[in-house]
């Protein structure tokens, strides 16, 4: 008997100190976190997440649970303390505990059911992209209704809500009626005030990291407290957070490198088109084309071509314009979303930290691929396939020279079928046709930017035009985007422009980056090829390359010369020294060079890890300084630059 009676006294303590409700409240939390988290390793896997794992994450996750409750219980708190004894006993008070208790528990079990969701999508807590997603509610929002039945799954939360309150109520009934002595209010208005500095100066997001398995550093975090961290982080200053040189050595590093960053106004007064009877274009052209078509697809992983290993026979199409054109068999993506891809296809720099330079202010008027070539006469557009406001697409490249066209702007008799995502990309194609179509006629040379959508969550397309039922799910987007790709090429193929036209093809990043190591380099394995049967030899490119070594080629390619002088990247055909990638996350930056990858993060810390190059496993390995450096100098000046708005077109 003495087990209960202790029990009894130590809630009616807590009563007597206001501290019940409270203790109930952050129980439930406590359960709920940690049974989120022991789940999202069972889905995750013994692979991923060894046993091994556990005791640590486990444990700190407990520690970053009790930090961000102590930011979470404030409100509670403060009530207690201000709480008379006059407003405790009225009847209904007990019922507002019960309806508080309900409201609280139902949203943190709708927390643990978001992560659970955003870690199918991304296999991390809450980051930067949860951040995002706060901004871009109506497609978030509608994203998740139809990829998911919304309204079970929040009855749900509802119904489990309701009975752990009943279960608790009659515990929760003692809060009620209770008097306080002023000590008791004085204990919880101090604790009110102190634990969240406390937490704030011995909790960090950091303390998450050192484990050396991604997966059990995640889930090592608690979703809230990453979330207020990601909010706080979303821009990096460079210089305060990252290793630096001096500037002066940078540059000579970066000379020695081959790039060697004049301003652009002298570039732009160097430029002009090749001769072709003193200078051949790249080997992999026949001739130069008129007009160039770039094709960027959403979440495009190499690994489900065909041409570059898979057996899946998800894409017949782009297998075969790869094996009619130049296919590139070491493409590295810059990044992990659509804005990464867009900013080194369309700037052609190393991801600067935090949140990506179009999504940043003081974007406009910038060296881009659309500027130079609006500069040289072309008719430069961006056309997207979802609402071009989301990711500040619109506003960048309409900042930059480039004439935008998204879903709004289709004739509405042309949009046959959407989701909240955006309009089924041959819908996409099919008005991208006929504003080349236009371009064409006003004489000018064009160059035409495309970036799909179907290839995102909740993977619906029309129904009829592949095997795969929709929604069809991952595999579903990938087969129906090549149909659609397919349809345009041969749709394109009627028009008189197509025989002067080189298309590029490249995915913006792969469908997952999630691995037991923070920057897995093979989960940035993207496609690319170069079509156009009257101009590109058919072939392969072996050489390793960056997504940022793009905007270069792109002018090469048009038979444009002077821009080597401007971008970070380097044309394909002109490469000659050791293979180079740049791969990041938001914080972590990485330099990719001779099987050694080289991270740069914040507090100035550098890693290195040694790749084995047929299996990608990663091993630490001893800092090179030389790639220490030449990392250093590429990520600081690319940084810098947009910073002191060297970037920016002449006149801005």
């Amino acid at each position: 008997m003495t087990k209960p009676r202790n029990s009894r006294g130590l809630l009616a303590l807590l009563a007597q100190r206001g501290q019940l409700f409270v203790a109930l409240l952050v129980l439930v939390a406590l359960v709920i976190f940690t049974t989120t988290r022991i789940v999202l390793a069972l889905y995750t896997g013994m692979d991923s997440v060894p046993p091994s794992g556990w005791p640590r994450f486990l444990v700190f996750g407990l520690w970053f649970d009790v930090a961000a409750l102590c930011f979470l219980a404030v409100p509670f708190m403060l009530y207690e303390s201000v709480l008379g004894y006059r407003w405790r006993a009225v009847a209904w008070q007990r019922w507002v505990r019960y309806g508080v208790f309900w409201l609280v528990t139902a949203t943190l079990l709708f927390n643990a059911l978001a992560e659970l969701l955003f870690w199918n999508e991304f296999e991390t807590r809450f980051n930067f992209i949860a951040v995002d997603y706060l901004v871009y509610t109506r497609e978030v929002i509608g994203n998740i209704r139809e990829s998911y039945p919304v309204t079970p799954l929040l009855l749900a939360v509802g119904v489990l809500a309701a009975l752990l309150t009943w279960a608790l109520h009659r515990l929760l009934a003692r809060t009620v009626g209770v008097r306080l002595v002023r000590s008791a209010r004085r204990n919880l208005l101090a604790a009110a005030v102190l634990l969240p500095l406390a937490s704030g100066l011995v909790a960090s997001v950091d303390q998450m990291y050192g484990h050396g398995n991604a997966y059990v550093e995640e889930l090592s975090g608690n979703g809230l407290f990453s979330f207020a961290a990601a909010f706080r982080r979303n821009e990096l200053d460079y210089e305060r957070w990252y290793a630096t040189i001096p500037q002066e050595r940078a540059d000579r590093i970066l000379n020695d490198l081959g790039v060697e960053r004049e301003p652009l106004s002298k570039v732009l007064l160097k430029m002009s088109y090749h001769d072709e009877s003193k200078e051949p274009p790249p080997a992999f052209l026949r001739r130069y084309p008129r007009h160039l078509v770039l094709i960027t697809v959403e979440s495009l992983s190499a690994e489900y071509l065909g041409v570059y290993g898979s057996t899946r026979s998800l894409t017949p199409r782009l297998d075969e314009l790869a094996r009619q054109g130049v296919q590139f068999d070491r493409v590295l993506a810059t990044g992990t979303r659509t804005v990464r891809g867009l900013e080194a296809l369309s700037l052609g720099t190393p991801p600067v930290p935090g949140q990506a330079i179009v999504r940043r202010p003081n974007n406009e008027h910038l060296a881009t691929v659309g500027e130079m070539l609006e500069h040289m006469g072309f008719a430069t557009s961006f056309v997207y396939g979802g609402y071009g406001y989301f990711d500040n697409m619109n506003a960048y490249f309409a900042g930059n020279d480039y004439i935008t066209f998204d879903r709004t702007d289709f004739p509405k008799e042309s949009v046959t079928f959407e989701n909240v995502w955006g309009v089924a990309d041959e819908v996409l194609f099919n008005n991208a046709l006929a504003l080349l179509d236009k371009a064409e006629t006003g004489k000018k040379r064009f160059f035409m930017h495309i970036m799909t959508t179907s290839n995102h969550r909740p993977y619906t397309y029309p129904d009829g035009r592949i095997d795969i039922p929709s929604p069809g799910g991952r595999d579903g987007g990938v087969k129906y985007t090549d149909f659609a790709i397919g349809q345009f090429i041969d749709q394109a193929r009627q028009h008189p422009w197509f025989d002067d036209t080189v298309f590029v093809i490249i995915a913006d990043h792969c469908a997952a980056v999630s691995g037991k190591t923070e920057l897995p380099v093979e989960k940035y394995h993207i496609p690319l090829i170069l079509y156009g049967p009257k101009i590109v030899k058919p072939g392969h490119f072996t050489r390793m390359i960056s997504q940022l070594d793009v905007p270069p080629s792109l002018f090469d390619i048009l038979g444009l010369e002077g821009d080597d002088e401007y971008f970070f990247g380097t044309a394909v055909h002109e490469q000659t020294g050791e293979p180079r990638a740049f791969i990041s996350n938001y914080q972590s930056l990485g330099y990719y060079k001779r099987d050694i990858l080289t991270v740069l993060k914040p507090k100035k810390k550098i890693e290195s890890f040694r790749i084995d190059p047929k299996t990608f496993e990663a091993t630490p390995a001893p800092i090179d300084e030389t790639l220490r450096d030449e990392a250093i100098a590429y990520y600081q000046t690319a940084s810098s630059a947009f910073k002191q708005h060297k970037l920016k077109a002449p006149g801005y």
